[in-house]
């Protein structure tokens, strides 16, 4: 009686086990799973040492005006299409600080920020250099980046509002002196040498971002017209592009993180 309760026991726990999909079973579809970090990747988020790519985003417009009503706002050319006409003297079209907000936003929204692999500079118009910490939210929109960039130019620095980290802060000139030794500087021409978003990669960047290699420097432009020349930045070893149509900044910005992301394997 008692050993046919202990197989009535057995048999009951055998069926249960059956019924249920061993762990293997359970997880064995991620394995296809397309969004599942690859092994190549995930060391780069283990390891310290890491070189991170250089983004300078050169001749920005950024410049305050004091309204009629006695604020200072952000120049630019819809509210102040009138100032830069008259008394300026000067194409409104050229005051553009949106420009460098979608650059701004392209970059750090990309996976390689996240990583904790981009390092941005800004240079305006003005010779003003800002350092931006890759940790920093901008503003999503337009009217509250103004105000956050007023903010920097008047008081030289933005500090985070819970503890002591400076997230943007203006720095002495020139941005040559702020690159580790060794550092390959590109700039961006729609004129330069034409290569895809991997090539180019393969190419300027080191295969890992954890080696002693030096580290890759890009100079992209934040203006309206024009575009970045070796004669501002004599440091440049070459030109490059990365399309072969005309491209905003922040699209060619996203191109060329898409390209080193994948290269790096950054998903």
């Amino acid at each position: 009686m008692s050993s046919s309760g202990s197989d009535s026991e057995e048999s009951k726990q055998r069926r249960e086990e059956e019924s249920q999909p061993s762990k293997k079973a359970k997880h064995s579809h991620l394995a296809d799973t397309p969004l599942v970090v690859p092994a190549e990747s995930t060391k780069i988020f283990k390891k310290s040492n890491r070189q991170p790519v250089i983004v300078l985003l050169d001749q920005a417009s950024l410049e305050t005006v004091k309204s009629r009503r006695g604020i200072y706002e952000l120049l630019n050319c819809d509210d102040h299409r009138d100032l830069c006409k008259k008394k300026l003297r000067k194409d409104p079209n050229s005051f553009r600080p949106d420009i460098l907000h979608q650059e701004m936003l392209a970059l750090l929204d990309s996976p390689l920020n996240k990583a904790g692999l981009l390092k941005i500079y800004i240079a305006t118009t003005k010779n003003v250099l800002i350092e931006v910490n890759p940790s920093i939210r901008i503003p999503r929109t337009f009217k509250r980046f103004a105000g956050l960039m007023v903010q920097l130019l008047h008081k030289m620095k933005i500090k985070a509002g819970g503890d002591s980290t400076t997230l943007l802060k203006v720095i002495k000139n020139p941005f040559s002196q702020h690159l580790p030794a060794g550092t390959r500087c590109y700039g961006f021409s729609c004129e330069g040498q034409l290569y895809s978003p991997i090539s180019l990669a393969k190419t300027v960047v080191p295969m890992e971002p954890d080696t002693d290699a030096p580290p890759t420097c890009f100079v992209v432009g934040a203006m309206s017209t024009g575009h970045v020349t070796i004669n501002d930045h004599p440091y440049i070893e070459k030109m490059i592009s990365i399309s072969s149509y005309p491209l905003s900044g922040a699209a060619a910005l996203s191109r060329l993180m898409g390209g080193i992301e994948h290269y790096w394997s950054i998903v």
